[in-house]
């Protein structure tokens, strides 16, 4: 295998949640922290009870380790001399800072338990210090102390580095597409009656005033910050001389879920805001979202960012993997190529260039026929080909033999597979001492839950060929086929699935070459609408299946972008005040891509 496609084929862990009365069952994968270390790279993911390690980037192999304090989210791994550094979030007490010499062989024995952090990082630079970022927050900022080598605990005091600038920054306004939406949050609703405009402050009443433990001014600055993003998630990486202090913002349930980059030549700041932001961000295609992540240099000197993919339907942390080429430009600007990113993409075995990488190929199977054994009230088997990973298709019994089969229309040339498996109403009950966070509301699922199916195709749909048997953790399948199949139907059948749940498909994504044309080249428009964002629309395209609406600071710079299905305009929600844009906006369907003209936005 030469390819992979987004979020990453890994076998991401079940949680189950109890939360009041609400029970919510779901598989997660977040925050990574990418690292090669003695010859490999390893992925440390959130809720995943242990880490993979790879030799290539493709190839990914678990290792279990359930004592990793593994119920502390936002694990951050670095490299330290001969060390491989772990801490991960525990807010409210002391979180341990610990260390081996090599994670396959040797425990991680702690080093220090030095204060209470949350979304830790740790930096070693080129001259042999050591720093500390942290931070994850609507109300405080990114913080960053030096600590000692030694003893990992802090040298001098701390020093406040990043603070959100929502009204600035359009990609930093918490609410899908950037739309804000206090009415929303449970706070808001219930304390709003008790909110004097005049003063500014919550005034309880003398009943809620007397309750233990409840602090207007407390209550009054959580307030006031709905409506606030979150600035958490901090990475640094260092370029020739100048310190890039990557954060994430504005919550990890958005489609807007991105990293924003500052630079200093100094690692505790003052900190600079960079030109071209967010740096890494994907708002729009199956499956969106590109926040709190790391990025690092491979082996070959190709930069990589690895970050957080958002489904956030059975519950917000319900996420995945992703993993971008990234790169610095003539400029020292750090950037993120996300074109296609969730399309089958050639890792290299070699020194490449970033912003050249195209996606491998097309997708075959957007809005074609798809039949199933049976369907569920309430799904639809189109749900599995419209690109939104958000819906799905869902059998109508939880009987093993259920199929769901896309009709491509024609024999086409397949390259690759992607079947990516959904959950729903997932409740599952365990003893009350298996929760194993301090509130007792989560349980991680260390067993591997298997997923059992089959992946078929025909020419004539009489004929078979079984060319998938799987039964492995598998919630985003990836089977690519270099040499091509010839296929007109692809045909996913289940078997045994994880707690006998039903077969439900929110993407069967077929890719390989079309063999007709590309679409006609967009006639677009792009028109400022306010300070923070931008409509661009163009005109309809018969013979496509969406554009990709490619955006930045420069006509060099175009290094935002916003894959569109099925509409002929967007609303850039992700701009930054008093910035100027250009835009290029290209067409696309199984045949290829058709590179739109650069043209600068009006107002």
């Amino acid at each position: 295998m030469k390819t992979y496609c987004n979020p990453l084929d890994l076998g991401y862990r079940y949680q189950h949640m109890k939360e009041g009365e609400r029970i919510a069952g779901f598989r997660e994968g977040a925050d990574p922290t990418l690292v090669y270390f003695k010859g490999k790279y390893y992925l440390f993911v959130s809720m995943s009870a242990g880490f993979w390690y790879s030799d290539d980037l493709l190839h990914w192999d678990f290792h279990a380790d359930p004592d990793l304090l593994i119920y502390d989210y936002a694990p951050d791994v670095r490299q330290v001399g001969e060390y491989l550094y772990f801490s991960a979030s525990r807010k409210g007490r002391n979180c341990p800072i610990l260390r081996t010499a090599d994670p396959l062989t040797e425990p991680f024995t702690e080093v220090s338990a030095p204060f209470d952090f949350w979304d830790p990082d740790m930096f070693w630079d080129d001259d042999g210090r050591v720093y500390f970022y942290w931070g994850c927050s609507n109300m405080s900022p990114i913080w960053g102390v030096e600590l000692d080598p030694e003893t990992m605990t802090p040298i001098g005091e701390k020093k406040e580095l990043i603070f959100g600038r929502e009204e600035e920054l359009g990609y930093e306004r918490p609410g899908n597409n950037g739309i804000v939406d206090k009415e929303s949050s449970v706070l808001y609703k219930s304390m709003k009656p008790f909110y004097n405009e005049a003063t500014g402050k919550l005034e309880l009443p003398p009943q809620m005033a007397q309750i233990p433990g409840l602090n207007a001014e407390v209550l009054t600055a959580m307030f006031n910050a709905v409506g606030k993003p979150y600035i958490e998630g901090a990475f640094m990486t260092k370029h020739n001389g100048t310190y890039y202090l990557q954060y994430a913002c504005p919550g990890t349930q958005y489609n807007t879920y991105a990293d924003g980059v500052y630079t200093s030549k100094s690692p505790l700041g003052p900190f600079t805001l960079q030109a071209s932001n967010p740096f890494s961000a994907k708002p729009g295609g199956f499956m969106t979202g590109a926040g709190h992540g790391s990025t690092i240099a491979d082996k070959y000197g190709n930069y990589w960012h690895a970050s957080t993919m958002r489904i956030s339907v059975n519950h917000d942390f319900e996420r995945r993997v992703g993993l971008f080429p990234a790169r610095f430009d003539k400029d020292s600007l750090l950037y993120c190529n996300q074109n296609f990113a969730d399309y089958p993409h050639e890792i290299p075995t070699g020194k490449f260039d970033a912003a050249s990488q195209q996606p491998k190929w097309m997708l075959l199977s957007y809005r074609k026929t798809v039949t199933a054994s049976s369907t569920a009230e309430g799904s639809d088997p189109v749900n599995a080909v419209d690109e939104d990973c958000r819906r799905w298709w869902s059998a109508g019994s939880d009987q093993p033999g259920e199929w769901l089969c896309v009709d491509l229309g024609r024999g086409c040339d397949v390259r690759a597979l992607q079947v990516n498996m959904a959950d729903e109403a997932l409740a599952v009950d365990f003893p009350a001492d298996s929760y194993g966070d301090d509130r007792k509301t989560r349980h991680i699922e260390t067993r591997p839950q298997i997923s059992h199916y089959t992946v078929e195709t025909s020419l004539d749909g009489k004929v078979w060929i079984l060319r998938e048997d799987v039964a492995r953790e598998c919630s985003n399948g990836y089977y690519e086929y270099a040499d091509g199949i010839r296929a007109r139907y692809i045909r996913v059948t289940g078997g045994e699935l994880p707690y006998g749940q039903a077969l439900r498909i929110s993407g069967l994504r077929v890719f390989g070459n079309g063999e007709g044309a590309c679409p006609a080249q967009a006639d677009a428009k792009a028109v400022r609408v306010d300070a923070l964002d931008g409509k661009i629309s163009w005109q309809h395209i018969e013979n496509a299946q969406g554009c990709n609406v490619r955006y930045g600071i420069a006509p060099d710079k175009l290094y935002q972008s916003w894959l569109v299905y099925g509409a002929d305009e967007v609303t850039l929600s992700t701009l930054m005040s008093g910035q100027t844009y250009y835009v290029c906006v290209d067409s696309f369907n199984e045949n290829g891509i058709t590179t739109g003209k650069i043209i600068k936005m009006e107002g």
